[in-house]
């Protein structure tokens, strides 16, 4: 009895260790600051998965459709955004400063046109950001700016391909080399220098799918965009492809410790 009580607490301690690895990897919603899977539309508005309660208010004409490829996602009318309520997220202290990440997936129309994920402009009409679709120009667009509308960098990659979905993921840790990323598809199609903070005043606005000047519209469907204050690895863009956006925030190391006790002691 003793020896099989011993190897109980022995497996136990294995497993827990293992578990404890997923603590000190830390929580995989961390640093993220919105998400909208297009799931459903509740009072014109489309809810934001983080917990944060940064709910995206429709203006235009947005419809929650059924793709044959990824299931319901957002088809936007030309002009149509999501606007968010910047005040609430300063409030909170979840503006992205020290990184920062725009992840979509997109399929685009092939209108000849520049198509807009999300934009925010400060106060002194500096645009913070740009990841954008250019069909015109043939390529993928990521930009930040710091305060005072000093531009960390202006990364221009890749081949658009309207009219197919295409994962677009924009990346930016201002203290790991090389700084910014853009993965298309999960691979790595442009990189750029950068370790200043981007600016945290969102002061004229934030905007899914129209850019705040009214230019720009994103015209086509969009599916899981969120943005984040963290630096993606290309192994944890491949998982999100992968897996999805629910199925990568999914683990959660306080569940696993107790399934993994319950399972130990069933053993007994």
């Amino acid at each position: 009895m003793k020896i099989k009580v011993s190897i109980s607490y022995i497996l136990v301690l294995v497993l827990i260790s293992g578990v404890l690895q997923g603590f000190a990897a830390g929580d995989k919603s961390e640093g993220l600051v919105f998400y909208y899977d297009y799931s459903e539309i509740n009072n014109g508005k489309v809810a934001d998965q983080s917990g944060n309660s940064y709910d995206g208010e429709i203006e235009g004409n947005i419809k929650i459709v059924e793709d044959p490829e990824r299931g319901k996602v957002a088809q936007f009318e030309s002009g149509s955004y999501l606007k968010l309520e910047p005040e609430k997220v300063k409030k909170d202290g979840n503006i992205p400063t020290n990184a920062f990440s725009v992840l979509a997936w997109v399929n685009v129309e092939n209108n000849g046109a520049h198509h807009a994920i999300f934009n925010a402009r400060s106060a002194d009409n500096t645009w913070l950001t740009h990841p954008e679709i250019r069909v015109g120009e043939a390529t993928y667009r990521w930009l930040l700016r710091a305060a005072a509308g000093n531009k960390i960098f202006d990364m221009k990659a890749g081949s658009p391909k309207p009219g197919k979905w295409v994962h677009y993921a924009g990346t930016y840790d201002r203290k790991k080399k090389p700084g910014a990323i853009l993965f298309i598809d999960g691979k790595p199609v442009g990189e750029a220098a950068g370790d200043l903070p981007v600016s945290a005043d969102w002061d004229q606005g934030a905007r899914v799918g129209f850019n705040i000047d009214n230019k720009r519209p994103f015209t086509g469907m969009m599916d899981e965009v969120s943005v984040w204050e963290y630096g993606f690895s290309q192994e944890e863009i491949q998982e999100i492809i992968e897996k999805g956006l629910d199925g990568f925030l999914a683990v959660n190391p306080v569940e696993k410790l107790a399934t993994t006790w319950a399972t130990v002691k069933s053993s007994r």
